[in-house]
């Protein structure tokens, strides 16, 4: 498989944007801090229909991805630092990188059998590696089948996945043709210092998963699979669980359990799992809707082996939710405080997913993030994935496609042991 990139701008906002130096929170400077890529595929457009008509015109996506980074003006900035040394972004108007290219293979050629992998992520999203590169980009690939794949990547430290998706809501409303306020009714807010620490910084509990000491593993191969959740699977997880059990809580128990067995870990030893908490409502006063900073929280539920293997899958369930109920407003305000005191250590790592212990799991659910509302006027996406994980342990659980309701999970773990996981997983 090939592709070959036809050409490369920046495209800046269309209008004068604000020129100054943005305050990054700690719950920005704590996330991953590189690029999170993304591939959103378009099949092609059916011989004849209107829909043919300039079908994904570079032109007109280029046009409407200036207009969009005018309210959203730190996607076309650069990484720095301030006086004190600490990173902001320079929102310096530099612009966005927008690619064009094609393809020598079809759309069903790579997604009939799809998995994330970082040769995906080298053909689909241009790569942006250093502070001086784009916080944003965008490339847009002619498949030989007519359809295109568009490859995204939005710097994790500049917004979360709610921002991004907002963001890229607001692109293809313009692309549409909508006016600024039609496809942005809610402009996004920037100012972060509402999630500034206290002073002095005083954090009142334990935070693991924000402290060097958690980062035990070491890297080590893997490869990613996608598994779908059938109805019928999914009825049987939360029949097993407590009445009113989330979909994310009965799927993240059983996967926490398939990989326990999978890797043959000591009953007797702990596992932890990571949980995303967003903190917009758990805030007081709560963050407006359209902040468009990391509002992201990160943290552990430990767990015997023993216990997950030997405990009804409602117990492990419950263990999640209860986690994750009880991030409040102090709680936040102590990881930001906790942060803070790491920073001023010189020791603040950010959250990488390759180095979790092997006893360790991460899921993330992309379920209601909209993501197949991405129509730029030739209609939704069919697939929007990763186009590479973060690392190994690993998993999102999402919509599988854009034609039904469908769950997918998609998982990267050590390949010897991936035969006993997927048996475990379908058959308990």
């Amino acid at each position: 498989m090939k592709v070959e990139v036809l050409n490369s701008t920046l495209v800046a906002p269309s209008e004068e944007t604000p020129r100054t130096g943005l305050w990054l929170s700690n719950l920005d400077l704590a996330g991953h801090r590189s690029h999170t890529p993304l591939v959103y595929y378009y099949p092609a457009p059916t011989p004849g229909s209107k829909d043919g008509a300039d079908f994904f015109s570079p032109d007109r996506l280029r046009a409407a991805l200036a207009r969009a980074l005018v309210p959203f003006y730190p996607l076309a900035g650069r990484l720095d630092v301030d006086e004190g040394g600490r990173l902001q972004i320079n929102c310096n108007g530099e612009g966005a990188l927008f690619v064009v290219a094609r393809a020598d293979f079809t759309g069903e050629d790579l997604f009939q059998n799809y998995e994330p992998s970082p040769e995906v992520r080298r053909m689909f999203v241009p790569s942006a590696s250093s502070s001086e590169d784009p916080l944003a980009v965008f490339q847009v690939t002619f498949l030989k089948c007519g359809g295109v794949v568009l490859g995204t990547g939005i710097h994790h430290m500049s917004m979360d996945g709610m921002g991004s998706f907002h963001f890229i809501q607001t692109w293809t409303g313009l692309a549409r043709g909508l006016n600024i306020s039609e496809a942005c009714p809610l402009p996004p807010m920037h100012d972060r210092t509402l999630l500034r620490g206290r002073s002095p910084p005083h954090a009142d509990f334990d935070h693991l998963f924000y402290s060097p000491a958690y980062l035990t593993g070491l890297p080590r191969p893997y490869v990613t699979r996608v598994y779908s959740v059938s109805p019928k699977l999914l009825e049987n997880l939360k029949s097993r669980c407590a009445q009113g059990v989330s979909t994310y809580g009965a799927i993240t128990a059983h996967l926490w359990r398939c990989m326990c067995v999978a890797r043959g870990l000591e009953p007797c030893s702990d596992t932890r799992l990571r949980v995303t908490a967003n903190v917009h409502h758990r805030l007081r006063p709560p963050l407006p809707r359209h902040f468009s900073g990391n509002a992201i929280l990160r943290d552990l539920v430990t767990i015997k082996v023993a216990d997950i293997l030997s405990q009804p899958l409602g117990f492990v369930a419950d263990a999640i939710r209860k986690r994750v109920e009880d991030i409040n407003d102090a709680y936040v305000r102590s990881v930001i405080d906790f942060v803070e005191l790491e920073l001023e250590k010189g020791s603040l790592q950010a959250a990488p997913g390759h180095l979790m212990p092997e006893s360790d799991l991460w899921v993330v659910s992309w379920r209601g993030m909209h993501m197949y509302d991405a129509d730029f006027g030739w209609g939704a996406p069919r697939f929007v994935v990763p186009a590479e994980m973060f690392g190994i342990g690993t998993a999102y659980v999402m919509q599988h496609s854009d034609k039904d309701d469908s769950i997918a999970v998609m998982f990267s773990l050590e390949p010897r042991y991936v035969e006993c996981f997927e048996d475990v997983f379908y058959k308990g």
